[in-house]
């Protein structure tokens, strides 16, 4: 057992832990904002477990992660647009929190990664997660001004 693991189980058990509860219980606004918020979380986490056990396949993994969830989101906000409307989910403080978190991992192991293509590669799943997830949440809190729905 070493700190990345360490690291790794408290921010899946601290991350899934609350995704979990608002996925259980809640209005739907709540539960569609989880769902998001897992996917910030639980990447982060095996880019944590791929430096703990040394295994890089945890970083496709997490890229192929980071890629799919906020489009999974995307499409749960375009199903659910009347739903959502009504009453819009405002999580910016989470939103805002897991994305921090995210780049924190990412940058903490660019530094241990040193210059090369698995530095390259952490960069591209840390734009993906934050920028994906800020986007997916955005759809969520009521969309873009001026793009129709229909």
């Amino acid at each position: 057992m070493n700190g990345w693991l360490v690291a790794a189980a408290a921010v899946l058990a601290v991350g899934l832990g609350t995704t979990l509860w608002g996925v259980a219980t809640g209005p739907l606004g709540r539960r569609v904002v989880a769902q998001n918020l897992s996917t910030a979380l639980v990447c982060p986490g095996l880019l944590l477990l791929s430096q703990g056990y040394g295994r890089t396949s945890y970083v496709d993994l997490a890229l192929l992660l980071a890629l799919l969830g906020p489009v999974g989101t995307l499409v749960f906000a375009r199903l659910l647009a009347d739903e959502l409307a009504e009453d819009p989910p405002q999580a910016w403080a989470a939103t805002w929190a897991c994305a921090g978190a995210g780049a924190a991992v990412v940058l903490v192991l660019c530094v241990v990664a040193g210059p090369g293509r698995a530095m390259v590669k952490l960069l591209i799943v840390g734009a993906l997660l934050v920028g994906g997830n800020l986007l997916a949440s955005r759809a969520l809190s009521g969309g873009f001004p001026g793009v129709s729905r229909g």
